[in-house]
């Protein structure tokens, strides 16, 4: 049976429109006769080799440039009036070394300021609000014995997606994306995989855990997040993944575009284990932690964290993709990158 719409947008309000994620939200709801307004801090040197903005000249656009957390109720309430949905694509991932206790940086970073952005959307009488969260989100959730739940960046996933479904409650349908790899490319934009191209290319050996993950491209994610917009419920939660990769998979993709001679050997936990916990204690040393500890990372890479992408997609309108060979453009890309630099 066909999923209805359950709500139909003229305009719709992206955070973080010229990153990447919503970069590719953006032009998936133009897609679909969606109109824009989005508000994006400017783009980090780090990741950008030119600071265009890649949003400019696209039709049907509101390309807004700032601090959402600089402005207040009313200003906010008054930029969402003309809206009818809004994608929250923003937020600190897992990679940020916080200051110790990290679970209050992300609670800063993450849980609060979609807290507010809720609340607001909600005065402002939008109808459905869509967040990006992390799938190991779902992981820990399934596998209770990693301690996932409370690492100080699921933990406060879990808690940013609770509190958005409270907020919402009664008032506005609030529904959450939980996402895994995901590869693709944006125009002058280093993708983040660059570190693990660095990595595979400047060692003689690059260890792998037996484990593997689910993954999806950029353009799935866009889709994922319209297709949220469009047909999901309030408090759903959907983990999206195409086809799942082995790390060691992952790896010897990589290692086979660089052309190198890198070995990857599949290594057990007890092998890999002093290493990830000696990178914990010398970040503790620092007086700062990972938003996922790396001896967690080593227990959790010893798991298959794999989903079906029948359990999603379907009911979000997401298409299937050749996830290896974006995978192999985005590592092309990587290298394109790097060779202007």
């Amino acid at each position: 049976m066909k999923e209805e719409i359950s709500t139909k947008f003229n305009k719709v309000f992206v955070l973080g429109g010229t990153g990447f994620l919503g970069y590719h939200t953006i032009k998936e709801l133009l897609n679909n006769d969606i109109k824009v307004k989005t508000l994006s801090l400017p783009p980090k040197k780090d990741t950008v080799i030119k600071e265009d903005n890649p949003l400019e000249g696209m039709d049907n656009v509101e390309c807004l440039v700032g601090n959402i957390n600089e402005m207040n109720d009313h200003e906010v309430v008054e930029m969402l009036s003309d809206c009818d949905g809004f994608i929250y694509a923003a937020g600190a991932d897992e990679r940020i070394q916080a200051e110790i206790p990290a679970k209050r940086f992300y609670y800063e970073a993450n849980v609060l300021p979609t807290q507010r952005m809720v609340r607001l959307a909600c005065q402002a009488g939008l109808k459905k609000f869509v967040v990006f969260g992390s799938y190991f989100a779902e992981m820990a959730e399934r596998y209770p014995e990693t301690g996932l739940k409370d690492s100080p960046y699921i933990n406060t996933r879990l808690l940013q997606e609770q509190v958005a479904f409270a907020e919402g409650e009664g008032k506005m349908e609030v529904c959450g994306l939980r996402l895994p790899y995901i590869f693709g490319t944006m125009k002058e934009r280093m993708p983040l995989w660059q570190m693990f191209v660095d990595r595979i290319r400047d060692n003689d050996v690059y260890p792998v855990f037996k484990g593997g993950t689910a993954c999806v491209t950029a353009t799935q994610v866009g889709e994922a997040a319209v297709g949220a917009l469009l047909y999901g419920h309030h408090r759903e939660t959907f983990a999206i993944g195409d086809i799942n990769m082995t790390y060691e998979e992952f790896a010897n993709i990589i290692k086979d575009e660089l052309g190198t001679n890198t070995q990857i050997p599949v290594i057990t936990l007890e092998e890999g284990l002093p290493t990830y916990k000696e990178l914990d204690r010398n970040l503790a040393d620092q007086n700062r932690e990972s938003g996922i500890h790396m001896e967690m990372i080593a227990h959790v890479q010893q798991k298959f964290c794999y989903l079906n992408w029948a359990d999603t997609f379907p009911k979000l309108h997401v298409k299937r993709e050749d996830i290896r060979e974006e995978l192999r453009k985005t590592i092309r890309y990587i290298i394109e990158l790097e060779n202007q630099q």
